[in-house]
């Protein structure tokens, strides 16, 4: 933070990350965003070709490891071996939501997929508890992103279904230990 203006920071991290998920970004656009943006700001003036060179740097900072996992995979591997692939739309949709959490930065991918499962089918009503024990994963630690998910949701009035109702987060809180 010290050794690079953050506010270039931010914009080249955002380059980069859209040419890593080929979702690219042109970096004039980027530019013109952000002056639109920012208006007449000195502090935000910068030219592509700064932009071009911090890409430079952060891969360098990354040593050009550019790998990302995501939970979409383990998601479809463990609802199949669960035998609940009708669960697969829904939390598929919740695995989605994640993504507007730092979730993906915490924790590994299967235990997000394992927390999306473990809500759709307390709100589906599907029985998972022996196929999670034979797991043997830390349920603590399942529960807790799935709390963190459903404080997203409670936070901001979300329904994972249709856009969430009040009447359903409370059933699947319930069910739920409090964060200790």
């Amino acid at each position: 933070m010290t050794e690079y203006d953050p506010r270039l920071v931010a914009p080249a991290c955002l380059y980069l990350a859209s040419k890593v998920e080929e979702s690219t970004v042109q970096a004039r656009l980027l530019v013109f965003y952000i002056k639109k943006m920012c208006g007449s700001d000195d502090k935000y003036r910068f030219e592509i070709k700064d932009i071009l060179e911090m890409e430079m740097k952060l891969l360098e900072a990354l040593d050009y490891y550019l790998v990302v996992y995501h939970p979409y995979r383990p998601l479809l591997q463990l609802l199949q071996d669960a035998g609940i692939t009708d669960l697969t739309q829904f939390a598929w949709g919740l695995v989605n939501d994640t993504y507007k959490m730092d979730l993906i930065l915490i924790y590994p991918p299967y235990m997000i997929a394992l927390a999306c499962i473990y809500i759709a089918s307390v709100l589906k009503d599907k029985d998972t508890t022996s196929w999670f024990e034979e797991l043997r994963v830390d349920m603590n630690i399942v529960k807790n992103i799935s709390m963190e998910i459903l404080d997203f949701y409670d936070t901001y009035k979300i329904d994972p279904q249709r856009g969430l109702q009040e009447d359903k987060i409370i059933p699947v809180m319930n069910k739920l230990p409090s964060k200790a």
